[in-house]
């Protein structure tokens, strides 16, 4: 299993085979990789290399639905992506920084994606308005140079745990905690989602999951005998 999931390298940041997030207890898993960038006068920029960790109970939730599946189907296949987010399982994404940005910058941007799907969908609420203010504060002093990381710990239930990484180390615990599933799961999605920020973590995720799956369950878990890294650059 390790060798079916080996580590990553997305604008010459390294993302390993597994880790151990802020705020949790259980090694994850490196589900995929990718960058989020523009096209600036016919030139692609990368702004952020991202990694998105699965907890090992991810492999057996989405094989009874998925297994079988090409990666190419998986990757262009909404609900797999939403049974990615929405999973009875710990995710951990980790935003590295390539160009350097202010707290508010990114706090401001992915909120703003978070509300238009929300509105979207007819479930913006007053919890999730609380929610987004919140996640702004938590963000507002912040300065991320290259090579700084923000860090998401995503529960099966409903919190979101936020750390930030100014020296490569991932911390054992978060600088916050926000309990709110909506915002939770939006945050992933604005990432890997429909109309997510990083088409590229998202076809990394469904080529990847799509191999895993291929082989007996029994065999993943092999990637859990790994020491956990705690060096994220």
């Amino acid at each position: 299993m390790a060798a079916a999931a080996p580590k990553l390298e997305v604008a010459g940041f390294v993302f390993p085979p597994v880790v151990r997030p802020p705020g949790s207890s259980k090694t994850l898993f490196l589900g995929g990789a990718g960058e989020r960038g523009m096209d600036i006068g016919g030139k692609f920029i990368t702004f952020t290399a991202i990694g998105v960790y699965l907890e090992e109970s991810a492999v057996e939730s989405l094989a009874g639905k998925w297994k079988g599946k090409s990666g190419d189907e998986l990757a262009g296949s909404l609900d797999f992506v939403n049974d990615v987010i929405t999973g009875p399982f710990e995710k951990f994404t980790r935003v590295t920084m390539v160009l350097q940005l202010t707290g508010q910058q990114y706090s401001e941007k992915v909120m703003e994606n978070c509300i238009a799907l929300w509105k979207a969908n007819g479930v913006y609420t007053e919890a999730e308005g609380v929610a987004v203010e919140r996640f702004k504060e938590v963000f507002k002093a912040e300065i991320f140079p290259h090579g700084a990381s923000i860090l998401f710990t995503q529960s099966p239930s409903s919190s979101l745990t936020i750390g930030f990484s100014k020296d490569g180390l991932i911390p054992e615990s978060g600088t916050a905690v926000i309990d709110n599933k909506a915002l939770s799961e939006a945050v992933l999605g604005s990432i890997i989602g429909e109309h997510g920020v990083s088409p590229t973590a998202r076809r990394s995720l469904a080529f990847r999951i799509s191999e895993l799956l291929k082989e007996p369950y029994e065999v993943k878990k092999e990637i859990l005998q790994e020491e956990p890294t705690i060096v994220s650059v």
